[in-house]
């Protein structure tokens, strides 16, 4: 568990970079992921810092265990090698008829 300085754990919000730390990327990574909306984040005031509630990266890290295990189980399965079924077609793009 990530703790302050004083050693007491962290509250319902994290800074970006205690999110930074608990998912163990840089401050950039964090700052991405809440800008593109992957991350959930609440600004605090019209221009004050962003803060990610811990209940939401729990659930960001569990989404991207289940998107993880999903493409896993994808690539080895039975038809993980068929052109189709992967949406490519030999030869790149054909033009329309």
């Amino acid at each position: 568990m990530v703790h302050h300085a004083a050693g007491e754990p962290l509250g319902r919000f994290l800074t970006i970079a205690d999110t930074a730390e608990v998912l163990a990327v840089d401050v950039e990574a964090v700052h991405e992921l809440v800008m593109s909306g992957e991350l959930p984040a609440i600004r605090i005031g019209d221009r004050g810092p962003w803060r990610v509630e811990r209940s939401q990266l729990e659930v960001f890290i569990e989404m991207r265990y289940e998107s993880t295990r999903r493409e896993v189980a994808w690539n080895e399965g039975e038809f993980a090698n068929v052109i189709e079924f992967a949406g490519v077609r030999p030869g790149g793009l054909r033009p329309v008829d």
